[in-house]
C-alpha cells in the first residue's frame, strides 16, 4: 500500500502525539508508530529516565507492540514513522524487523543513522534495506525537542542559582 503525503503526516502527527506523552512525564520527546495496511499496530514513546534501562527508546517500545500485535519478530509490509531521526540501537532493530520503510521527522547530527553520521538502514551490506524518507514535518518534530531542552536548559540554571 503506497501512502500518500496525507496519510504519512497523519502518522507523523500521530508519531508526535506520543512524543508529547514523553515531554509531560519528563523525557526526551522522541515519539514513534508502526503502521501496517494503513492501521497503526505499535506505538511507543521514550522511556528511558522512568525505566532506567538505555532500550527503552520510541522505536524499541513501538517494535516490540508491533511484533505482538503480529505475532512476529519480522515486519516487513510496514512502515516506521518516528520524530528523530534513529540512533544506531533503533537502526540496528529495524533492520532486524525488516520493515520497509523509515520516515523520520528531525535530523540527528551526534547519533543519527539514517543519514547525519551514516545511514545505516540503506546499507547494502546487511541483508535487509528499509527505504528511508527524511524531513516529514521536520519543523513540528524539531520545535517539541527544541522547546523540552530549552526547558531543561532553564531548570539547570535556576537550580545553580539556587545553591
Amino acid at each position: 500500500m503506497q501512502l500518500d503525503k496525507q496519510q504519512k503526516e497523519y502518522f507523523m502527527r500521530e508519531a508526535l502525539y506520543e512524543a508529547k506523552k514523553a515531554a509531560v512525564i519528563g523525557e526526551v520527546p522522541i515519539g514513534c508508530v508502526i503502521v501496517s495496511k494503513g492501521q497503526i499496530i505499535g506505538r511507543g514513546h521514550n522511556l528511558r529516565e522512568h525505566s532506567h534501562d538505555a532500550t527503552m527508546h520510541a522505536e524499541m517500545l513501538a517494535l516490540q507492540e508491533a511484533n505482538a500485535a503480529l505475532k512476529s519478530w519480522r515486519l516487513p509490509d510496514t512502515e516506521l514513522f518516528v520524530t528523530l531521526e534513529p540512533c544506531p540501537m533503533c537502526s540496528g532493530a529495524i533492520i532486524n524487523a525488516r520493515i520497509k520503510k523509515v520516515y523520520f521527522g528531525a535530523m540527528d547530527p551526534k547519533a543519527g543513522t539514517a543519514g547525519s553520521l551514516m545511514n545505516l538502514l540503506e546499507d547494502s551490506r546487511f541483508n535487509h534495506q528499509a527505504v528511508v524518507e527524511q524531513g516529514l514535518l521536520v519543523e513540528e518534530c524539531a520545535a517539541i525537542l527544541k522547546k523540552f531542552f530549552k526547558q531543561v536548559r532553564r531548570k539547570r540554571k535556576k537550580s545553580r542559582h539556587r545553591d
